[in-house]
């Protein structure tokens, strides 16, 4: 089935690198960042893992839990392990999932229904390169997808999420290119006298539908 923007996130039981859980019961009342790969032992992958190891303790301000996927088994998973901290000079404390019967796949979308077990390449899995940001209401609030040839940017993957967080907290939009601390857009279903009432400080308008206006501070998550 197609996940849209907006649907539940798909549940699935998780048979990973921490153990097994079902996927809504871990992420409880945190975002979550869901991202999968082709097959282990893989050039890109291993950069993305690590990047994604030394970004901890960003991705826990933002009270984001994230799950690697790949399609392979746990055995291999924690045999790639070490190659993964050796290249970051960080511990991979986050669970990777097994997906080698690739349900979780063909859950969500990344492999057709028809894509069978067994011996697969990398090439085989070249679609299982994405990116699913989940709210703690279980919806996917964004999505990805990668080729193969092209490492993901977790910095972006970050400012993505603090663009959602944003919204849902404060009902704010962000221009092209925003970055936390600047000017945000208030939505153009507010009208102006809502806009005085919500936004007492002061905000700029340069065209009646597109208004900046400084975010509220205070803490994300």
């Amino acid at each position: 089935m197609s996940i849209r923007l907006g649907d539940i996130a798909p549940n699935f039981k998780a048979h990973t690198t921490q153990g097994d859980f079902d996927f809504h019961q871990w992420i409880g009342d945190a975002w979550a960042v869901l991202f999968s790969h082709p097959k282990d032992f893989t050039p890109v992958c291993t950069t993305e893992l690590g990047r994604v190891a030394r970004l901890r303790e960003e991705f826990a301000k933002r009270n984001t839990k994230v799950l690697g996927l790949s399609i392979d088994t746990l055995g291999e998973h924690k045999a790639w392990t070490p190659d993964i901290e050796a290249f970051a000079g960080a511990k991979v404390d986050y669970p990777i999932a097994a997906d080698s019967d690739l349900v979780v796949a063909k859950l969500y979308d990344m492999l057709p229904a028809a894509a069978q077990e067994g011996k697969r390449t990398a090439a085989d899995n070249a679609t299982v390169r994405s990116v699913f940001v989940i709210g703690p209401d279980k919806k996917v609030k964004a999505s990805l997808v990668y080729p193969m040839s092209v490492g993901r940017n977790f910095d972006e993957i970050l400012r993505l999420i603090d663009g959602l967080q944003l919204n849902a907290q404060q009902n704010l939009a962000t221009p092209a290119n925003w970055s936390p601390g600047e000017e945000a857009i208030i939505p153009a279903s507010v009208s102006e006298e809502d806009a005085r009432r919500l936004y007492p400080q002061g905000y700029r308008s340069f065209k009646p539908y597109l208004r900046f206006v400084q975010p509220a501070g205070g803490r994300r998550g």
